[in-house]
């Protein structure tokens, strides 16, 4: 039982970024990236686009959510606080 605690608190803490395929308005195939959390970030949001790009590159088409703190806003170095919505759309080059 405690190992399973273990385990969850390591899956909650860990951010995850998710994505899913999506078609932008001129036709062309996107990827819509989830790293909404308070365990994401926006560099775990870039850091999925690459690794879904497989090396290629990408291209930024949009941004949505909640901007980065300056360090002047963070509690003792850390963002803390309400939960954090982020979301970008890429295109693989």
């Amino acid at each position: 039982m405690n190992r399973l605690l273990a385990v969850t608190a390591v899956l909650a803490l860990t951010g995850c970024a998710t994505a899913s395929n999506t078609y932008l308005t001129n036709g062309e195939q996107g990827l819509s990236i989830d790293c909404s959390g308070e365990a994401g970030s926006w560099a775990s949001c870039y850091e999925k686009a690459e690794a879904s790009c497989a090396g290629t590159g990408y291209q930024i088409v949009s941004t949505e959510g909640t901007p980065a703190p300056k360090e002047s806003d963070k509690t003792l170095g850390v963002d803390v606080g309400n939960y954090k919505s982020r979301s970008v759309v890429v295109v693989c080059k």
